[in-house]
């Protein structure tokens, strides 16, 4: 499988920027779309994406073994609730929203305008092609923006999909799609874009607001990192293992929500590894390398990475439960449960992205939070408990980008939630109103419609003005 990759070549710097002035040149066209005119692109979008579904669902299992099934759950299902959410709401977004005016300003009305940003740039990752493409793609074209859209290169099948599809319902002075590797996204970082909406890595995260830095560009990181679960005493120990096993395993573990190392409380961990053992046999047979539904490591090098994390924690002294078995012809690594994991290791010091669980046992609950506070804030953190006391002490005394309850990961599809990080995990939200939010300035409007009060206090200053100032500090 992994000899088959084939990179996409690098855009030219020269055609990068053709597109981009064409975009420039055809923005405010596009800002001064109508709600009806937004609606009905977001429509072609969603006819766009059931018509091609088929050839989405073919082009990530050759980039690595996705189930259809999956695509769909986790692809298509999210795009498609993302543009009829989108599609219901625009037109209230978009409409002018009064406010009030002090009373010192009286003669004045005031009102929000959210204007788009511009021509902006999204930059996509590989461990969900479509839905984290087309998911931000939504909010852009609500907000009334161009857009360039650069998907990865280690998913090179989808990538070609969306420029073909795209290019099929919009010219690219709206819409572009523009493939290549890391030299075409530096080319690209380079140009002064109005907005940058970035998912992927802390690390490339932070070269990317570098680079927004030079332009003053304004910028949406969705980034990731270790996404702590605690289960406590009260928890149903056969529901939390069931959605902790899928939400770590489901994607082969490539999901920037996933459960990355999770604390159940001493009583129930054993219970808690053997019931994950039995999911992980429920969902993907005795031998996952067999199983349709089970994914593979997107490439040989991240295969590579996550079979080295392994073999650190072992080298290290941890025990493997379940799984750690691996096929590098298949970029195939067993759904893994890992114990005794030192907290030094690979494992436990960088984000796992794969299919590997470090589980602790704890009695002290405030132990717990202190070790998840000595990390960078997650994107995400689950708490399985029927103690409300208890949840409601995790979610005051720790950070997150986001937080389920009783369950993980699913929170992402709730297209009424802000969906992004917070410091290390991102910076900025997503989805419905929130992304709509990101690609649009909210611009403030004041209209004087008779002189007011404040007009009497222009210079020259004297006692008299003084004393309405005095008085307009203490009233007004």
């Amino acid at each position: 499988m992994n000899a088959t990759l084939t990179i996409p070549k690098e855009t030219e710097t020269a055609e990068i920027q053709r597109i981009f002035e064409a975009q420039q040149a055809n923005q405010f066209n596009i800002a001064n779309t109508t709600s009806s005119q937004r609606i009905a692109k977001l429509k072609k979008l969603h006819q766009l994406v059931l018509k091609y579904r088929s050839q989405i669902k073919e082009a990530l299992f050759n980039d690595y073994r996705k189930h259809p099934s999956e695509v769909d759950l986790t692809e298509i299902y999210p795009i498609t609730s993302e543009i009829k959410h989108a599609k219901s709401h625009v037109h209230r977004w978009m409409r002018k929203q009064r406010v009030k005016t002090p009373l010192a300003m009286m003669g004045s009305s005031s009102r929000i305008k959210y204007e788009p940003k511009g021509v902006v740039l999204i930059i996509s990752p590989w461990n969900f092609p479509f839905n984290l493409s087309f998911g931000p793609l939504v909010s852009a074209i609500a907000a009334g923006n161009a857009i360039i859209l650069k998907p990865s290169e280690h998913t090179p099948n989808a990538s070609a999909l969306m420029k073909e599809m795209l290019a099929e319902i919009f010219d690219e002075s709206e819409i572009a799609v523009i493939e290549g590797g890391v030299q075409t996204s530096t080319d690209l970082l380079k140009l002064p874009f109005n907005h940058i909406f970035f998912t992927g890595a802390p690390s490339i995260g932070k070269i990317v607001m570098g680079a927004a830095a030079k332009h003053l560009t304004s910028v949406t990181l969705e980034l990731g990192g270790k996404s702590p679960t605690i289960i406590d005493e009260t928890a149903n120990v056969n529901d939390a293992a069931r959605r902790v096993a899928w939400g770590k395993y489901v994607n082969n573990g490539q999901v920037c929500i996933a459960p990355d190392y999770v604390f159940v409380h001493e009583s129930k961990k054993q219970a808690f590894i053997d019931k994950v053992k039995e999911y992980i046999q429920s969902f993907y047979s005795e031998d996952a390398s067999k199983e349709t539904s089970y994914a593979r490591i997107v490439n040989n090098h991240h295969f590579k990475r996550v079979k080295g994390y392994i073999d650190d924690a072992v080298a290290k002294g941890a025990n493997i439960e379940a799984g750690g078995k691996f096929d590098n012809d298949q970029d195939f690594i067993a759904p893994t449960v890992m114990t005794n994991v030192p907290k030094e290791s690979t494992l436990m010091t960088e984000e796992i992205f794969g299919p590997v669980m470090p589980v602790y046992g704890f009695t002290d609950l405030n132990e717990v939070i202190k070790e998840v506070n000595s990390r960078e804030k997650p994107l995400a953190l689950y708490i399985y408990s029927k103690n409300k006391k208890n949840i409601n002490h995790i979610i005051a005394n720790t950070r997150a980008g986001g937080t389920c309850i009783n369950h993980n990961a699913v929170h992402f599809f709730n297209t009424n939630l802000p969906f992004g990080g917070s410091n290390n995990s991102g910076i900025g939200k997503g989805h419905g109103f929130y992304g709509f939010e990101a690609f649009s300035n909210p611009r403030g409007i004041l209209k004087q419609h008779i002189p007011n009060a404040l007009e009497k206090l222009l210079p020259p200053y004297n006692n008299t003005k003084q004393k309405l100032i005095d008085l307009t500090i203490k009233y007004f």
